[in-house]
C-alpha cells in the first residue's frame, strides 16, 4: 500500500495540538491593512482555535498529523 501525501497547504497554514485541535491564522492580516481600524488589529493577532466542523475536513488532510 503506498504512503498518502499530505496537502501541501495545509501543511503550510495548520498546527494540531497536543489535544488534537486544529490551530490556524486568523484570516485578514495580509494586506489592506490600513482600511482596518487599530482594535481589529490587535484582537487579530497570533492564532485561533478551528471550528470543530472545518477541522475533522483539515485532519482528512493530514493522514499523518504534523
Amino acid at each position: 500500500m503506498p504512503k498518502l501525501k499530505t496537502k501541501s497547504g495545509v501543511k503550510k497554514r495548520f498546527k494540531i495540538t497536543a489535544t488534537g485541535k486544529v490551530m490556524h491564522g486568523v484570516v485578514g492580516k495580509r494586506h489592506r491593512l490600513i482600511s482596518h481600524k487599530s482594535k481589529y488589529i490587535r484582537q487579530n493577532r497570533g492564532t485561533s482555535v478551528l471550528a470543530s466542523g472545518d477541522a475533522t475536513r483539515v485532519k482528512l488532510w493530514t493522514p499523518y498529523g504534523l
